[in-house]
């Protein structure tokens, strides 16, 4: 982690506008095609919810945006995030939160995903819980179309947080397609609607890279 000089920071003006606002999150729900990466996933064997997490939080850790935090009253730029999942044993009706490290290989990081999800027995390991990660959660059952999150207003220093909040629900069918929706809430002190696309264009750019390298 890597401390951004404040006074020359190009985002200093939009930062402190949006922290002059009392709840500076906001969501944004897209259709996301999925297809190739669902091609790949069946392909290589490998989870596809898995490797959805591994796409986004690759293209999200290549946007500087998604990587900028605030910690004790001053800006930094994280090295890189990791993902926090949500996750079901099979049969179960209880989610448990798997935290792990980003690895750079998608068969790897399906693996070992896999591997610390199966071998959990809580709910949730807090002393994960960081300002680096990626927060992700899935509704298989139903078509998703928005989202919104928990948020402990509380605390004094909810509106500083910089955690990303990925969800998405089942995909459909669509001619011969795969999409499903896929939403993202952020703080909008770090992070605009252009930074979005970004990461749209990375994640489906990734997923036709995947798909090719079958071939």
């Amino acid at each position: 982690m890597t401390e951004i000089n404040y006074d020359t920071w190009e985002r200093r003006e939009a930062y402190e506008f949006f922290s002059g606002i009392s709840n500076p999150f906001y969501m944004v729900t897209f259709k996301l095609d999925v297809t190739d990466l669902y091609d790949f996933s069946k392909a290589r064997g490998i989870s596809f919810y898995k490797s959805l997490i591994w796409v986004c939080t690759k293209a999200m850790n290549q946007i500087d945006a998604f990587r900028v935090t605030s910690k004790d009253g001053k800006i930094f730029m994280l090295d890189r995030r990791n993902p926090s999942f949500t996750d079901l044993k099979p049969g179960g009706r209880q989610f448990y939160v798997v935290t792990m490290d980003y690895v750079d290989d998608i068969e790897i990081f399906c693996r070992e995903a896999k591997a610390a999800s199966e071998n959990q027995n809580f709910f949730i390991d807090k002393t994960k819980e960081t300002e680096s990660l990626v927060y992700y959660s899935c509704l298989p059952w139903i078509e998703m179309t928005a989202l919104t999150n928990e948020r402990d207003y509380s605390s004094p220093d909810y509106a500083n947080d910089s955690i990303p909040h990925i969800a998405w629900g089942k995909y459909t069918e669509e001619g011969n397609r795969k999409k499903l929706g896929f939403s993202i809430e952020i703080n909008h002190r770090f992070v605009d609607g252009i930074h979005i696309g970004m990461l749209a264009e990375k994640m489906e750019a990734e997923m036709k890279h995947l798909k090719k390298s079958l071939s």
